[in-house]
């Protein structure tokens, strides 16, 4: 059953990436073969689009602009759905990787395309892999001087690919000069913050663990959780990449079958919104402090 509760909706999101671009597969899969490879986006878009339309739940669409160029149709339903679109940069190069001017290159390009389908400014973006931490801060001010308002790119937790443990738990703006960040959800426990936002944590663990933990931060965090999940996750059925690690592996392809059925259950379960309308008011205050009307909590970390 829903939860009644006087809470805003929770921030549902989706990473609109294929199998053969996730940073952990790269190894593997060399950039310059991804034209040759079958990309099943679509099929998952449109199941994902049908999905959200039957549990009447809108969401937020962190999409790379590869794929907006090459499936354009696809994108364009996403907008009259009436989803957010918003970038998650060009060509998935982790912005560890990448140069303050690469960077710059990667996000403007990813923008002109995405702008060009939605016929609207994009507002938001979601670095590939959370590659923002505390290393590479800069990249929230490029991200401010090429016009975005938000990012939901710092994940506070530990991870052995990204992470910043550290770094609020809440709607903050790391840096003055930068973009408001909107953190993926996390449960505190034992003075530890633990992933409560999706991806590969969603599939692995208990369904009744990770609805508890979206309970217990609208309950006693008193505000909205963010949550994610990218596209192949629904896709059992894709093609497997030889040659992973056993960790890779696992961590790809585990309970993959499972994945649409939870969602189903998620939506169910939790009311879910487009960033852009689940913070309108954080957004408002940081963009023009007069327009804040109550119930904001921008902080500067």
């Amino acid at each position: 059953m829903q939860p009644k509760n006087a809470h805003r909706p929770n921030a549902l999101t989706v990473d609109v990436e294929d199998y053969f671009q996730v940073s952990a597969l790269a190894p593997q899969i060399p950039r310059d073969s991804w034209d040759c490879r079958e990309c099943r986006i679509e099929r998952n878009l449109d199941r994902i689009l049908d999905l959200f339309e039957r549990r009447g739940a809108h969401a937020t669409f962190f999409t790379l602009g590869w794929i907006a160029e090459r499936y354009p149709q696809a994108i364009r339903r996403i907008v009259e759905a009436g989803h957010e679109l918003a970038s998650h940069g060009y060509g998935h190069e982790r912005v560890t990787d990448l140069t303050p001017a690469a960077f710059r290159a990667d996000i403007e390009r990813a923008q002109r395309i995405l702008e060009d389908l939605a016929g609207a400014p994009v507002r938001g973006y979601r670095a590939p892999s959370f590659s923002i931490g505390e290393g590479n801060l800069w990249a929230l001010e490029v991200l401010r001087e090429a016009g975005l308002e938000y990012s939901s790119s710092i994940y506070p937790v530990h991870h052995d690919h990204y992470g910043m443990p550290q770094a609020p738990r809440h709607p903050h703006r790391p840096l003055s000069a930068g973009v408001l960040e909107l953190p993926p959800a996390t449960l505190r426990m034992g003075g530890r913050n633990l992933p409560a936002a999706g991806g590969g944590y969603f599939r692995l663990l208990p369904y009744a663990l990770s609805r508890r933990a979206l309970r217990r931060i609208g309950a006693v965090d008193s505000m909205p959780a963010v949550f994610y999940f990218h596209p192949w996750e629904i896709d059992p059925d894709q093609p497997r990449v030889p040659g992973l690690g056993a960790r890779s592996r696992f961590r790809h392809y585990v309970n993959l079958h499972r994945m649409e059925s939870r969602l189903e259950r998620l939506l169910r379960d939790f009311r879910w919104d487009r960033m852009d309308r689940v913070f309108a008011t954080e957004l408002a205050a940081f963009t023009d402090p007069a327009r804040a009307t109550g119930g904001g909590d921008v902080r500067t970390a």
